[in-house]
């Protein structure tokens, strides 16, 4: 007769609702979030005995282009390697589902608005670490080959391992890359965090230094960026008219009211990734290597 410890342990034990094609990861029910276009459920990795998040889009509603982007956003994660980037395990098409489901790593405190939402008592000093990660990732982006600007940077697809304060930049599915002519040509994002001249269709990596800004000041504020606006209109005519959101007028540290307006700044005079990453703003802040 089986032990009533063995019992207990079989009784306990999760069981799996899929299994990918390797025999590797397995997916348990329970989501961790969902997206515009997908649902990510916790998962397992069997070899490496780590938690993983499993990545699953239905195909079946989608046009053409909602299709390529996901399959440019596996290729792009697969292409590459950062700290401060979310890690792509493997990916695979279920012809059967019509699913396209991918492993990624698994950040344990959920996105940094989330995070930040829930510890709200936070110095100034771990503020400009999560900032100086952030910008590590985008600097890592742009300095790619060919350069890759992410285009729909904001608090709820960057994520954080509470228990390290890893900052991690994920969905990736808007992101693209840039030609020689180092210029793109299409209007996608989330209003509240998109520079001006993401509207006009004509802009380079730039505006993910614009969107950085934006996040700076939910993060101090725990404000979303234009949350006094009732409509994308109204958000898009202060954006073209150049009117800042109502929380900066909340940030009462001068210092760090400049430094978010330097980002914010005109595409022209905006700095770089490289260059705010060597702000006096961070002195004193450890800012690793990039």
């Amino acid at each position: 007769m089986p032990s009533l410890e063995y019992d207990t342990c079989d009784k306990d034990r999760e069981p799996f609702v899929e299994v990918d094609p390797t025999g590797r990861y397995g997916r348990y029910e329970d989501l961790l979030g969902r997206g515009a276009m997908k649902k990510v459920y916790r998962a397992f990795d069997q070899e490496d005995g780590i938690e993983v998040a499993w990545n699953q889009v239905p195909l079946q509603n989608l046009d053409d282009a909602s299709i390529q982007r996901i399959y440019a956003e596996v290729r792009l994660l697969k292409s590459l390697g950062n700290e401060n980037i979310i890690m792509l395990y493997n990916a695979w098409l279920d012809k059967k589902t019509r699913h396209v489901n991918f492993i990624t790593e698994v950040c344990t405190s959920g996105t940094l608005r989330e995070y930040r939402q829930k510890h709200r008592h936070v110095s100034m000093k771990a503020l400009k670490n999560w900032a100086l990660q952030i910008l590590g990732g985008l600097h890592y982006l742009h300095n790619h080959e060919p350069c890759i600007i992410h285009r729909d940077l904001n608090c709820s697809n960057i994520f954080v391992n509470g228990n390290s304060g890893v900052l991690k930049i994920g969905d990736l599915g808007l992101a693209t890359t840039l030609g020689n002519d180092h210029a793109a040509h299409t209007v996608l994002g989330t209003p509240e965090f998109m520079a001006p001249e993401l509207y006009d269709e004509d802009y380079n990596e730039l505006v993910d230094i614009y969107s950085f800004g934006m996040c700076l000041l939910e993060m101090v504020t725990l404000e979303i960026p234009y949350s006094e606006c009732c409509s994308i209109v109204h958000i898009y005519k202060k954006v073209s008219s150049n009117i800042r959101p109502a929380a900066l007028e909340k940030v009462t540290n001068q210092e760090t009211r400049q430094f978010i307006e330097k980002c914010l700044a005109a595409a022209s005079v905006r700095p770089s990734a490289a260059e705010l990453l060597m702000d006096p703003f961070f002195k004193g802040v450890q800012a690793g290597t990039y």
